[in-house]
């Protein structure tokens, strides 16, 4: 057996998330398809660097699997292209160690998320961005942003469902930016880990300190009193791209 590394984009639009399901489509389940194709049914398992949900896409998600045999890498990069639908791209392949694990192996990870600021929803962007039409000070995100970077407690941005009880992670660096070509906002945050939900949770805080609603400084008071209640807001699944995956 051959343990193959992937790096794959996709357009989260049209999969039910990444993992596996019964009668749903999903992007594990469309790699495994095209994999069982190439080895004449036999089936192969897919492990991926995390899940993604419903709607949510991916410009640098890793996957890695066993195959039986071996081929250069370069062909199986142009193998497994070949049986893609066309919202999902594999965009390189290597061969790895067999220890290496594509979820177990992460160091961190880089997530974007992109607003939609125009006053009317753009057909041509609601499935590859959230809307937020009301008045916003990207002075106050980008001073609030700020205050995410470090280790901290993050039990009220986390969403009901996630089964990890400790809730501390460390945000390497958070940014926003605006694009006034795009009339977007493009955030970023790059951690040693992110829970079920947390980066839209953090962007519709973020969205509500720009529009006044909460104190600049809230992430503070939201990081002691731990309650899920209190951050409320989730952003839309089609705005949040998984962007890069870190190794050794």
């Amino acid at each position: 057996m051959t343990r193959y590394k992937l790096t794959i984009a996709y357009d989260g639009t049209k999969f039910h998330g990444f993992q596996r399901q019964n009668e749903l489509r999903t992007v594990q389940g469309v790699l495994e398809k095209a994999l069982s194709k190439m080895t004449k049914g036999q089936h192969i398992d897919v492990f991926g660097s995390g899940r993604t949900d419903a709607g949510v896409h991916a410009f640098g998600q890793v996957i890695h699997f066993d195959y039986p045999g071996s081929m250069p890498a370069k062909n199986m990069l142009r193998a497994i292209n070949s049986l893609m639908p066309l919202d999902v791209l594999v965009k390189a392949a290597e061969i790895v160690d067999e220890n290496f694990h594509a979820r177990f192996g992460v160091k961190r990870k880089t997530y974007q998320y992109r607003v939609d600021c125009g006053h009317y929803t753009d057909p041509f962007k609601r499935f590859y961005t959230g809307h937020y039409p009301y008045a916003l000070s990207v002075d106050k995100i980008q001073t609030a942003i700020k205050d995410l970077e470090g280790e901290h407690d993050f039990t009220s941005f986390a969403a009901s469902g996630g089964v990890i009880e400790n809730k501390v992670r460390t945000i390497y660096s958070a940014s926003c930016v605006y694009n006034k070509n795009n009339d977007e906002l493009v955030f970023e945050f790059t951690g040693n880990g992110f829970l079920y939900n947390m980066v839209r949770i953090l962007v519709a805080t973020l969205l509500e300190i720009g529009n006044g609603r909460r104190d600049v400084h809230d992430f503070l008071r939201l990081f002691e009193v731990k309650d899920r209640q209190e951050a409320r807001g989730t952003a839309p699944a089609s705005g949040l791209y998984l962007k890069e995956v870190f190794y050794e």
